[in-house]
């Protein structure tokens, strides 16, 4: 094989590896087993429009390689956009978010649905699980963008947003959903370039963005909630894609054959 070749097989499995970049694997599963890959067959959406629910997030760290979790006032600023985004146009509204700590352990282990339900008075439970993973690798970092290398550190954070819609009355799942963020932290090793850095990066998908944490010491926690934010938006699509699917799913079924 030519030397050219060579480079541009190595050029090729460099790209390819990035693109399969480790992502968190998905935690829902943990708290509602029954979830599967596509609508559920013997179950049926609600008439009611809109619905209302009551949103509980559960931020997860048990995972293989994962992130620490959020801060409470973090939690409570992705909940807000979640409900926000859920609720503007979608078949759901959010009424009331709780927070995933404020509910008794037992409940999740048990997977006692109809209790939680009750609990909050709702007739229907979106519960959310919040999860990431993170690996941090030295990087040149330009001042200026362009010119003057430093030496530094990136930080990339991937984000995983997962919902299940429960049926509060009977505890069963109506559909769920995901969605993923990823952003990406470049911090510099030597002092004194604050200007500049450390900065967050919206990469790939909106590579010229920028975003500066308020503190340096910070800087990771910004990070985690940057792609989080960018997960629960994407959750959002995911849940109405979801309802799409299945009221599909569902007036197929009933379709005589």
């Amino acid at each position: 094989m030519k030397q050219m070749d060579r480079f541009l097989l190595l050029s090729f499995c460099l790209l390819l590896t990035a693109c399969v970049a480790p992502s968190p694997a998905g935690r829902l599963g943990q708290y509602v087993p029954e979830t599967g890959q596509g609508p559920a067959g013997d179950q049926r959406l609600p008439l009611e429009r809109p619905l209302h629910v009551s949103l509980v997030l559960v931020p997860d760290s048990g995972g293989p390689d994962a992130a620490p979790s959020l801060p409470d006032d973090a939690i409570r600023k992705v909940g807000e956009d979640l409900r926000a985004a859920v609720s503007r146009g979608y078949p759901l509204i959010i009424d009331r978010v709780v927070h995933g700590t404020e509910i008794p352990p037992e409940i999740f282990q048990g997977h006692r649905w109809v209790d939680l339900a009750a609990r909050l008075g709702t007739s229907y439970v979106l519960l959310a699980v919040l999860t990431s993973t993170e690996q941090e690798y030295p990087a040149s970092l330009f001042l200026g963008w362009t010119t003057h290398r430093q030496p530094g550190f990136r930080r990339d954070n991937w984000s995983l947003a997962e919902a299940a819609l429960i049926d509060g009355a009977t505890g069963r799942v109506l559909l769920h959903a995901e969605g993923r963020g990823w952003a990406t932290l470049d911090s510099p090793t030597a002092p004194g370039i604050s200007q500049w850095y450390p900065v967050i990066y919206l990469r790939p998908q909106d590579p010229e963005r920028r975003i500066w944490p308020p503190t340096y010491e910070g800087a990771p926690i910004t990070l985690r909630l940057v792609a989080m934010e960018q997960a629960v938006l994407r959750l959002a699509t995911g849940l109405q894609q979801a309802w799409i699917r299945q009221r599909e799913f569902e007036i197929e079924s009933a379709q005589p054959n």
